[in-house]
């Protein structure tokens, strides 16, 4: 699948797809001056929104684009541990794939591969209006 991050949030943030697959999606963004927040460490929002990022990208692969659309509907976020440089990925996993719900889990973790943030992501799926 060809993601197109241009003009977008995911854009301004630096976000790139490492993987994207239907049961797994992993996005990578960096820390620096556009993911921090004023005392130099990475915002608690931008970490949320590659949370989001993620979790929307893979209900979007499970789903027929020509009938329906993604929507996060819901998000929550425990952050761990902060960074101030460096990199964050956000691996998507699904809890449950339904016919109008998903509900996925969102691992962001550094480059060394510790535990910065974990999140639950409630995605509605919605039919397109085509009429």
């Amino acid at each position: 699948m060809d993601i197109s991050m241009k003009n977008t949030l995911m854009e301004t943030l630096g976000i790139e797809v490492v993987e994207a697959a239907p049961e797994k999606v992993t996005l990578k963004m960096p820390v620096d001056a556009r993911t921090h927040q004023p005392m130099g460490y990475l915002h608690g929002g931008a970490t949320v929104a590659l949370a989001e990022s993620a979790a929307s990208i893979a209900g979007f692969l499970n789903i027929n684009p020509n009938t329906h659309q993604v929507f996060g509907i819901e998000i929550n976020a425990n952050h761990i541990k902060s960074i101030q440089t460096g990199y964050v990925y956000g691996t998507a996993k699904p809890f449950h794939i339904g016919k109008r719900i998903m509900v996925w889990e969102i691992k962001i973790a550094d480059d060394k591969n510790d535990l910065i943030s974990i999140s639950r992501c409630t995605v509605g799926v919605v039919p397109l209006n085509n009429s």
